[in-house]
Order: C-alpha cells, then sequence, then structure tokens
C-alpha cells in the first residue's frame, strides 16, 4: 500500500468533527485528527497489497514430500477489520486448514495472511474468500478452507443492536467438497449438520 495521507485524514477528520458540531480545537480534541490518522493508516495498512504477496514473500520450510501432511491447520487466528458498508469495526477468529502443494509455510505466514486480509474495508465473506484465494492461487495449497466467527459493530450499534456472531465459511480447491471438507471442517470445530 502507498503510505496513507496523514495530512489529509488529519483535515478529514477536522472536517468530521465540525460537521458534529464540536470544537476541533478544544483541549480534548486538538490533537485527535493527527491520532485518528495514524489510527486509520494502521487499520487500513492491507489496501492495495495482494495477498499472494504475503505467501511469495514468506520463507518456505523445508520439507520432504513425506514430511508435510495431508492437512495443515492453525485455529483461532484473531483480526480486526472494519466493514466496507458503515466503518465499523468487526473482530473476530479465523481458523485456516489447507492441503500442502509442494511447498509449506510457517505457521506465522497464516496469521499475517488473515492480517493483511483484514486491513481494508471489508466484508467478512471476502475475508475466507481472499484467504483460501491466495494459498490456491499461489500454489502452498491444493486446497483451502477458512471459518471465520465475528462480531460485527453495524449489528451492535445500530440495526438490531446485539452482539452477535456471525460463522462464515470458505473452501476452494480440494478441501471444497466431499469428505476432505468435512475433515477440514471437524478440524476447525465446525459441524455443517447443527
Amino acid at each position: 500500500m502507498a503510505a496513507a495521507d496523514n495530512e489529509a485524514l488529519a483535515q478529514a477528520v477536522t472536517t468530521m468533527l465540525v460537521a458534529l458540531g464540536e470544537d476541533p480545537t478544544r483541549e480534548g480534541l486538538a490533537e485527535t485528527p493527527s491520532r485518528v490518522a495514524e489510527l486509520l493508516g494502521e487499520l487500513y495498512a492491507g489496501v492495495g497489497v495482494d495477498p499472494r504477496s504475503v505467501l511469495e514473500q514468506a520463507r518456505l520450510v523445508a520439507s520432504g514430500e513425506d514430511e508435510r501432511g495431508d492437512l495443515v491447520a492453525l485455529r483461532d487466528i484473531a483480526f480486526h477489520s472494519l466493514c466496507e458498508h458503515h466503518l465499523l469495526p468487526f473482530d473476530g477468529l479465523a481458523s485456516v486448514v489447507y492441503a500442502p502443494g509442494e511447498r509449506i509455510v510457517g505457521l506465522g505466514t497464516l496469521s499475517t495472511l488473515v492480517d493483511t486480509v483484514a486491513r481494508r474495508p471489508q466484508l467478512q465473506e471476502r475475508v475466507g474468500e481472499m484467504v483460501v484465494g491466495a494459498l490456491v492461487d499461489s500454489g502452498v495449497a491444493t486446497g483451502a478452507l477458512v471459518k471465520i466467527s465475528a462480531t460485527h459493530g453495524c449489528v451492535r450499534y445500530r440495526g438490531p443492536k446485539q452482539n452477535l456472531t456471525t460463522v462464515t465459511v470458505a473452501a476452494r480447491g480440494t478441501l471444497a467438497t466431499g469428505p476432505a471438507r468435512h475433515e477440514a471442517l471437524m478440524m476447525v470445530g465446525h459441524d455443517e449438520s447443527s
């Protein structure tokens, strides 16, 4: 991503505060525009970043064909994102399962992949689709499945005003159907029959 324009972001926050009837020069708010600009730069750090680049830049884990296992799973990767409809936060846990291709990546790379995908205006469903797409399209995986459980600010603060959990599953390649899908879902603690 190109560096965020902190000056333009700070000006936009100042304009918003004025539009809300606030005085952005008062003591408690004087530094708020620059703090919010810095925060937005962090929250949107994934804008313009191709998720596959995370996998391409990762150090591959040396492994022989008989050392990769059938499936690799990492459960409960915490992430934070902003809903693209209201720019309110949604927070959750992503569990990633993949069937290794000819190479494997470190488990920390899976966390980085989820974080990179989440740091942009986003939908929960798209987070999962982008993660499985990056794993399969990069050749790291022959199949991938991601289960995401998240709570959304747009549901908590407007509309139904409830703290509900939304669960989504995305899958591609060899883990999209059949017994392999079932096994992957069991690894992430998800039972499709319930």
